[in-house]
């Protein structure tokens, strides 16, 4: 059985993943910290970060290693709260453009719960 996944336009993602997005790509490490649940967990990179503090190291260090740009190419509803984004990022990190599915699950009080972000 495969599972069921509903584009859906950019303008209908859920404010906290929109809200998210944009801190992290204006390197906006409070907003993107306080778009989360306390319990969340991030997994990029193969590395999972589980507490706050971890996840803003890494989002403290994702936001300097690298220059580049992104692009919103697609957004798709994968289940109730659960949604992917993709974008297209092209810069000075190894291999110079990727496209990077962000996965997002909110819990019911619309914050980020999980992200799973992998090519």
């Amino acid at each position: 059985m495969t599972e069921r996944t509903d584009p859906v336009h950019i303008a209908d993602l859920p404010e906290v993943v929109t809200r998210y997005l944009g801190a992290h790509d204006a390197k906006d490490v409070a907003t993107a910290v306080a778009s989360l649940a306390p319990e969340a967990t991030v997994t990029d990179d193969g590395r999972t970060y589980r507490d706050p503090a971890a996840i803003r190291s890494w989002l403290e260090q994702t936001s300097t290693e690298y220059t580049y740009t992104t692009t919103l190419i697609g957004a798709e509803r994968d289940g109730p709260d659960q949604y992917t984004v993709v974008q297209h990022l092209e810069g000075d990190f190894p291999g110079g453009q990727v496209d990077l599915r962000y996965r997002f699950a909110l819990d019911r009080h619309q914050r980020i719960t999980r992200l799973a972000i992998a090519p």
